[in-house]
């Protein structure tokens, strides 16, 4: 329904009488005829648009659902202006939001992240948010990394040093990075504290010679915070030039996209390497322990075919996982249980195909930095939880995933430049 909601009282105050010359008391009169009805009927056409709640509502119908589901998401607003209906289900694309630019920071925070493959983990995010909170509003963050390092702007920083590669020699890196520590002279240096981040910490505090303060899990400007002891004192400190970040202790930058402009500095040439040579040997996904995989695909009650979902996992070169109820069933092994009652993730990527997401399977995906979901519910918690949601029939979109994988893998056989490495597939 489109037409407009009538005013009767403009209407008929449109179409009455002049009574200029009719005595005080007299009744009023109306001009009902075409040119008076025609003139009421435009004086009130600027009135509200009348809505229709039952197109509305069958608009807002999720197609393919056995019992009626709506998403009340694609409620509009209201009434446009010019009073025309609104179309149920548009979209409304946010507004991008405006990049952060510091020109001449009065100082700079440097991060060392580890940025494996060139993508800012979990952790590096938070080391992050930590310099953010020492440089201010005055200071600037500048991450110096091995390399390109993917979505440091919106991370917290706002410049970004890309070193030449030095190789697996973890004395050759410390240098480099040293090299350009002094270049940037920065106020304070981050590295989070993890396996290859803290060794390379204590490399570096050792070849510029400078006090480390390492694990903190408070940062502020006004100190450092650190466990000791047993966690049964703390030890607190003034900001120095180097320190490391405890995991899961400081939350990530939360605010407007910085800008990560690309500085070079000049830099040493790594020494000489005493490593003859170094390779890097991928595990096998299919036999890596759920807690330690970075790209896993589960199976739920949705799944029928499990033979189906095995060749799709082992296409994605994905490890295995599956559902409580699966596991309960006999249908899969109980190694694979995803969930608190099962195995806690920590993965970079979690496919969740026919998973509706029960509570303890959600608690056993938080750490998961990329989820996706394929379930026929629009309302299950999976797909609320997904970053990536699709609403279909899980069994189907195995079969269309499983095809395109095989194609994909004939022209990569092929030598066709286009098709890539499915064995980046965590990325």
């Amino acid at each position: 329904m489109t037409r407009l909601r009538r005013d009767p009282r403009a209407e008929r105050a449109a179409i009455q009488v002049a009574t200029i010359h009719v005595a005080a008391g007299a009744r009023p009169r109306y001009d009902r005829t075409a040119k008076g009805a025609a003139k009421g009927a435009a004086l009130a056409a600027d009135g509200r648009s009348r809505r229709d709640p039952r197109a509305e509502r069958a608009g807002q119908r999720v197609p393919g659902a056995n019992r009626p589901r709506f998403d009340l998401s694609q409620v509009v607003a209201g009434p446009a202006v010019r009073g025309e209906m609104p179309v149920v289900g548009e979209s409304r694309q946010p507004a991008a939001p405006k990049i952060v630019v510091v020109e001449d920071p009065a100082f700079l925070v440097a991060v060392v992240p580890d940025a494996a493959g060139g993508r800012l983990s979990g952790h590096d995010r938070q080391v992050l948010g930590a310099a953010r909170m020492l440089a201010g509003r005055e200071g600037g963050v500048v991450v110096v990394s091995a390399g390109p390092c993917e979505g440091c702007g919106p991370a917290g920083a706002d410049r970004h040093v890309a070193l030449a590669e030095p190789g697996a020699d973890p004395a050759a890196r410390a240098a480099v990075v040293a090299a350009a520590l002094e270049a940037l002279n920065p106020r304070h240096v981050l590295f989070p504290e993890s396996l290859d981040g803290g060794d390379l910490a204590r490399r570096v505090a050792v070849r510029m010679g400078a006090a480390l303060f390492d694990n903190a899990e408070v940062v502020a400007a006004t100190g450092l915070v650190r466990p000791a002891r047993g966690r049964r004192v703390e030890q607190r400190a003034a900001p120095g030039l180097l320190a490391t970040v405890a995991a899961d202790a400081v939350p990530d930058y939360g605010g407007a996209p910085r800008e990560a402009r690309a500085v070079t500095v000049e830099t040493v040439p790594a020494p000489a390497s005493n490593l003859l040579s170094a390779e890097r040997i991928p595990a096998d996904p299919a036999t890596v322990p759920l807690a330690l995989a970075e790209f896993v695909a589960a199976a739920g009650n949705g799944i029928h075919d499990l033979d189906l979902f095995r060749q799709v996992v082992a296409a994605l070169h994905a490890t295995p996982g599956a559902s409580r109820v699966l596991c309960d069933a006999g249908l899969m092994p109980r190694h694979s249980q995803v969930g608190a009652s099962g195995t806690v993730l920590a993965a970079t990527c979690y496919v969740a195909l026919g998973i509706s997401g029960a509570p303890q399977h959600l608690q056993g995906i938080a750490g998961c930095e990329h989820v996706v979901a394929v379930n026929t519910d629009l309302h299950a918690a999976m797909i609320e939880r997904a970053g990536l949601a699709i609403v279909q029939d899980a069994q189907a979109v195995m079969a269309a995933l499983l095809g395109l994988l095989e194609q994909e893998a004939a022209r990569h056989a092929a030598g066709d430049p286009a098709s890539g490495d499915r064995t980046g597939a965590a990325s």
